[in-house]
């Protein structure tokens, strides 16, 4: 009979993630406007193995999967590459149904399973680098330290050329029926969410995540199995590639001018330095209010984008709130790799850009020497000013 739950990927390896279009937001955090997928991996065979689990929310779901494809056998291993609960919270619930299941994870990973599930038993300890047969199947397992949590690691399964790589190449956004990279529109559905991911999730561990990539080249890859976002089986190297990039910050030719404003002042200033870019030969122009926009995509433009320019009222002498926030999330993610632009704007005492300008100093970020401060509404000479300090980032992004 025709399992009607999971989906088949290779060799008897079977997806049976879940989608979570209930949760908000991600880790307390970033939006979820699309949902996320949980995906998990059975393998099956003289032994049968779960590759990482999904979040307890979804648990009724997901054992209803395993369930059906286990059919009354019983569920030999857990291999746990990842301690995060929206990769664990349902190993409770499994091992209720699966009491015999032994749990495979590294030494970081073992204190971890007693604080958050009390769990101290059958758990097979693996190093980096360090080979288990299981079965008719060969896993070779290596360590990917804080990328993004201190226990983290991956699974390379040798049969199938198989890379169950937990967080690494996830992505945000539910399986909306199809769970493969040949199957899906990438770029309208996936890019933007993947990249998004990355920045907020793991962009601040860029180093090590370029040491796990370097780790991994050795390997030859056909398939990865990410725990978020599709499974890449058609040119798994695109999803390596994204992650590169990403990891290095490689940077794209276009600016993102993100303002804070109470009454409108700040915002026209905000149109006014737009102007100026696109007349300096910028084609790529993103203005973001930061009262609306969350800070999860505000990153995400900061991250890909060559320039940055921040724009803010003043607001009790001070910083605009918002804004103050987002340049401590800034310095969170060790950004680099940017021209940045500053601006400010009071009313009857400043506070905006003299803030601005300490965060650049204190930073040692690319700032540009023009820092404008206007008061109250900008008048014609002001515009200009504004429209000229855009045309001057516009310079410095194309080189001219």
């Amino acid at each position: 009979m025709e399992n009607l739950l999971s989906v088949p990927i290779k060799n008897d390896i079977y997806y049976i993630g879940t989608n979570d279009r209930q949760t908000p937001l991600f880790e307390g955090m970033w939006p979820l406007p699309n949902g996320v997928a949980y995906n998990s991996y059975l393998i099956k065979g003289k032994k049968n193995i779960i590759v990482d689990l999904v979040r307890v929310n979804t648990s009724s779901v997901y054992l209803n999967k395993v369930q059906e494809l286990l059919d009354g056998e019983d569920l030999d291993y857990i291999i746990i590459n990842h301690m995060e609960p929206d990769h664990t919270s349902s190993i409770k619930a499994v091992l209720d149904v699966y009491p015999k299941a032994k749990l495979i994870t590294n030494k970081r990973a073992v204190d971890m399973l007693n604080a958050y599930y009390e769990i101290e038993d059958n758990i097979i300890v693996v190093g980096e680098g360090e080979t288990l047969e299981l079965g008719d199947r060969e896993f070779t397992f290596y360590t990917t330290p804080m990328v993004h949590w201190p226990e983290s690691m991956v699974t390379y399964e040798a049969k199938t050329k198989t890379l169950f790589s937990q967080d690494i190449f996830g992505g945000f956004g539910t399986l909306d029926g199809a769970v493969f990279d040949d199957q899906v529109e990438f770029t309208k559905h996936y890019l933007e969410e993947i990249t998004r991911y990355y920045i907020n999730i793991v962009g601040k561990y860029s180093q090590q995540a370029l040491r796990a990539l370097k780790k991994l080249e050795g390997l030859d890859i056909e398939l990865i199995c990410p725990v978020h976002g599709p499974i890449w089986r058609e040119n798994p190297q695109k999803i390596i590639d994204l992650y590169t990039s990403l990891a290095k910050q490689e940077t794209i030719d276009g600016c993102v001018v993100i303002y804070g404003s109470m009454y409108g002042n700040t915002e026209q200033m905000a149109e006014a330095v737009a102007k100026g870019l696109a007349i300096g030969g910028i084609k790529d122009i993103k203005i973001r209010d930061i009262t609306k926009t969350p800070n999860s995509y505000l990153l995400s433009d900061i991250w890909r984008y060559k320039g940055v320019i921040l724009g803010s009222c003043s607001y009790d002498n001070s910083l605009f709130p918002p804004m103050n926030y987002l340049l401590t999330e800034i310095s969170h993610q060790r950004m680099k790799n940017n021209y940045w632009g500053i601006f400010g704007s009071y009313s009857w005492s400043g506070g905006a850009l003299k803030t601005l300008k300490k965060y650049m100093e204190d930073g040692k970020y690319d700032v540009l020497d023009t820092q404008l401060e206007i008061k109250g509404a900008a008048n014609d000479e002001e515009i200009e000013a504004l429209i000229n300090f855009g045309k001057e980032m516009a310079a410095k992004i194309l080189d001219k």
